[in-house]
């Protein structure tokens, strides 16, 4: 009978072990380094990883509620210019109708100024349907809701903005034009309420 022997050399085994764990932690350090963050993975802190993850969740939703408030805020001012476009042209439309209910203008000088009249209310309409933000109509009576979120935590602030025409603001209502004393006076009138409405703006 033959007996058979394995002979291991122990120090070798010993030696290749710990190379072999060195040259781990080796990598796992250059990993670090050309990252610059401790953690890479769930090896290096499972604990760690999991929180730099929620947090990393949490900028990422603070910062994209950030650009959605900043969007509200652009549909704000687009609608703030063209109400101070439609100040501008009221004020224009009241010296017009001041005098034209002045009794010394004649028929023709009201019909004349009762033309600029009207081209202030069609203009003060296509402003209300031609202005948009992002493609869509700004003033629309509608609600656009701005959503904020932390990632755990959501909110919405309510945006409305009315309609804006001349029938809104009442320079289309009967006896609104500049074609006689009265109808002048009418105006003046409806334009001093839509006066007051745009000083709301500010």
């Amino acid at each position: 009978v033959m007996s058979l022997s394995i002979l291991n050399n122990i120090s070798a085994l010993e030696a290749q072990n710990q190379l072999s764990i060195t040259q781990n932690n080796l990598q796992g350090t250059l990993q670090q380094l050309s990252s610059g963050q401790r953690i890479n993975s769930g090896a290096d802190d499972a604990a760690g990883l999991s929180i730099a993850n929620g947090l990393q969740a949490n900028t990422t939703a603070l910062n994209q509620s950030a650009q959605n408030a900043n969007a509200g805020v652009g549909k704000l001012q687009v609608a703030d210019g063209a109400m101070s476009q439609v100040t501008t042209l009221l004020n224009r439309a009241v010296t017009l109708a001041t005098e034209a209910a002045n009794g010394t203008v004649t028929s023709a000088q009201q019909s004349a100024l009762n033309t600029e009249f009207t081209s202030i209310k069609n203009e003060i309409s296509r402003i209300g349907t031609d202005t948009t933000y992002n493609g869509s109509s700004v003033f629309t009576n509608g609600t656009t809701s701005i959503f904020l979120s932390d990632a755990n935590s959501q909110s919405t602030i309510a945006v409305t903005v009315g309609g804006l025409s001349a029938n809104n603001l009442g320079l289309n209502a009967g006896g609104v034009d500049l074609t006689s004393t009265t109808g002048a006076a009418a105006a003046l009138r409806s334009e001093e309420h839509t006066s007051e409405l745009q000083s709301l703006r500010h």
